[in-house]
């Protein structure tokens, strides 16, 4: 025996957190170390050390009873360096040093080949169980399912190198394939199919009774090998509360010696810690989808949504608000809602958000919000309270719809009232004029014929007679076709003259073309007549012609075309105004839609002849550049009966 008087070492705790620190500092040391009391009983010691002994079981034994040639406990602060015999008959040499009532006991670490079977086998399985730890930490710290995947592969690559392997994960209640990865090739229409001895099935605690038989084969015997090359394999399936979630599987090369039933519990093991971790990462997943799947229903919803959180900041801006309000998501997110609301407004909108946040809902209230630009825009909410987990208000979402163009609407109708009320005052006139000038017209025309018989008459009271009678009958016949044209048409198609019907819609628009300095060139051809609802194509020409003159305030030129195409009866109304811009174009036919002043027009014009003409059965298009005009080209099949 030597001694080293010089050595020194602080004393070991008996209990508390200092001898868990202490025994913990020993688990680090590399090579073989371990912890006894006076009466050299084990108190703890690391895996190397277990190695040398040939068991785990250790702690409270005599360290005589481990190694022969232990000596007594050496004297306090003294160090001594003994040889011994450890269980596979080496020598070995260790270190003892006292503190107090503990010795520390230090060896030199043997070669693997110097060890007894029994630390061998205690060395691998503390590193399998060091891997397993290891690994555990790793899947728990994986964020999605292919990250986890890589994770694992990694881990069954180092507990078992030189096998070919695989890790498939599958959906739990379709247990159809979601993650592959392979170590190997694979033979052919192998890898959709789980294949699960029940043994392992049993020592999962999987129930095999609900598994879709086209998806997962259940064997007493030896599974079906998966690899080319292999000779015998083990599986472990991955299940967690009792769903199955995938399964790993190992198979070994011909050659390769192994213990199959102690990789198969390794196997099991790791099985039990990715499985958990694999049902979270499905979790994860499902949740990260859901979540954006509402988040996206939020943003693209046809309705205005707007949440606040209890600060009255906002929360969620969705794009029919950015749309309608022309503000950006980064002008508005996180800033105050009382913000963008008017300050008329504010107290109405703090009354609601209170009641939302005490758990009431509030239906239909109506308020201004602010919009790029200054403007204000109308909008109607309907409010409720938005929930924690816990069941406790976080905030309020608002859920509404944009009322400008039903307060625009609600104006047009009363404007329509009016016209129509106009209308009829309109037709009550015209039945007051038709009267008198139906007798001017009478007198008219007598007295050019007594004139015009007359010897004595002058020639130019004659032409002036002339004039009274054909303005006179021009009246007569205006009011006529507009008495004809107000009547409420009962869509009878009559056979009509085309080019007759166009002159007769040109006639109502005199003084519009008057007004507007507008020069009106025909250029009609020769068109058969067809079937047709008259007054309504009259409509569409009015409809068409009047805006045009409306393109042209400083004056300028309508050209109205006629013509037969294949069968086609075609009416082309052409203008030499403004043009109009490529997303003016795109929405023209919109019910509503006008560019003209508030007051000047309804917007339902072209809506109407678009209606019109789908009705009997034809086409509209329109060719518009802007500064170069617009031409409307209409096409109606020429039917007859």
């Amino acid at each position: 025996m030597k001694s080293d008087s010089s050595a020194t070492l602080v004393p070991f705790p008996a209990t508390g957190p200092a001898a868990d620190a202490f025994r913990a500092f020993f688990e680090t040391v590399d090579g073989p170390a371990a912890l006894c009391d006076a009466q050299m009983r084990v108190l703890t010691a690391n895996q190397p050390f277990e190695a040398l002994c040939g068991s785990r079981d250790i702690a409270g034994r005599p360290l005589g009873e481990l190694m022969s040639h232990v000596p007594e406990a050496p004297p306090e602060g003294r160090t001594e360096i003994v040889d011994v015999k450890c269980d596979g008959g080496q020598t070995v040499t260790l270190t003892f040093s006292r503190r107090g009532g503990t010795v520390a006991v230090l060896a030199r670490q043997l070669p693997t080949d110097a060890l007894s079977a029994a630390g061998k086998a205690l060395i691998e399985h503390g590193r399998v169980e060091q891997r397993l730890l290891e690994l555990g930490r790793q899947v728990a710290l994986a964020m999605s399912e292919e990250e986890l995947v890589a994770t694992v592969a990694r881990g069954v690559k180092a507990l078992f190198p030189g096998r070919t392997f695989c890790v498939r994960i599958t959906d739990p209640r379709t247990c159809v394939l979601t993650s592959l990865y392979a170590e190997g090739r694979m033979s052919e229409g192998v890898r959709d199919v789980l294949v699960i001895k029940r043994s392992a099935a049993e020592k999962t605690h999987l129930s095999t009774a609900g598994l879709p038989p086209d998806r997962v084969k259940v064997v007493t015997g030896e599974r079906p090998l998966l690899f080319t090359g292999s000779v015998r394999g083990i599986s472990a399936p991955l299940v967690a509360s009792g769903q199955l979630f995938g399964v790993v599987d190992v198979e070994y090369p011909d050659g390769m010696t192994a213990d199959l039933l102690s990789d198969e519990r390794v196997l099991i093991q790791l099985a039990n810690q990715v499985s958990v971790a694999v049902r979270n990462a499905k979790l994860i997943d499902e949740l990260i989808f859901v979540r954006k799947y509402l988040e996206e229903l939020l943003e693209h919803a046809n309705a205005l949504i707007l949440v606040a959180n209890r600060e009255r900041r906002v929360v969620v801006f969705n794009k029919a608000m950015v749309q309608l309000t022309g503000l950006a998501k980064s002008d508005v997110l996180g800033q105050d809602l009382l913000e963008f609301v008017p300050e008329s407004e504010r107290l109405k909108v703090m009354r609601v958000m209170a009641s939302s946040l005490k758990g009431e809902s509030v239906s239909s209230f109506e308020t201004l919000v602010k919009a790029r630009g200054g403007k204000e825009v109308r909008v109607a909410f309907s409010s409720s309270s938005v929930l924690t987990q816990t069941g406790e208000v976080e905030g309020v979402i608002a859920i509404g719809q944009d009322l400008t163009r039903m307060k625009e609407l609600e104006q047009r109708v009363i404007q329509a009232e009016k016209l129509t009320s106009l209308g009829q005052l309109a037709a009550s006139v015209v039945h007051e004029i038709n009267n008198p000038m139906t007798a001017v017209s009478t007198y008219a025309e007598a007295l050019l014929m007594r004139a015009q018989v007359s010897p004595t008459a002058e020639p130019a009271d004659v032409e002036k007679f002339k004039k009274i009678v054909d303005n006179s009958e021009r009246v007569l016949r205006f009011t006529r076709d507009l008495v004809s044209y107000a009547r409420p048409a009962h869509d009878k198609a009559t056979s009509v003259d085309l080019n007759a019907t166009v002159d007769q819609a040109i006639s109502f628009c005199e003084h519009v073309l008057s007004k507007h300095d507008v020069k009106l060139v025909r250029d009609f051809g020769s068109v058969g007549p067809f079937h047709a609802v008259k007054q309504n194509l009259v409509q569409v020409v009015v409809n068409l012609v009047t805006n045009a003159c409306h393109a042209m305030p400083k004056g300028g030129t309508v050209q109205l075309v006629t013509r037969s195409q294949g069968g086609l009866a075609v009416v082309q109304v052409k203008d030499s105004g403004a043009g109009m811009a490529a997303e003016v174009r795109a929405r023209i036919f919109e019910p509503f839609f006008t560019t003209k002043p508030d007051g000047k027009g309804t917007g339902l014009g072209l809506s109407i002849v678009q209606g019109i003409v789908e009705n009997h059965g034809g086409t509209i298009d329109v060719e518009t550049e802007p500064g170069k005009g617009t031409t409307f080209t209409i096409k109606l099949p020429m039917v007859t009966m």
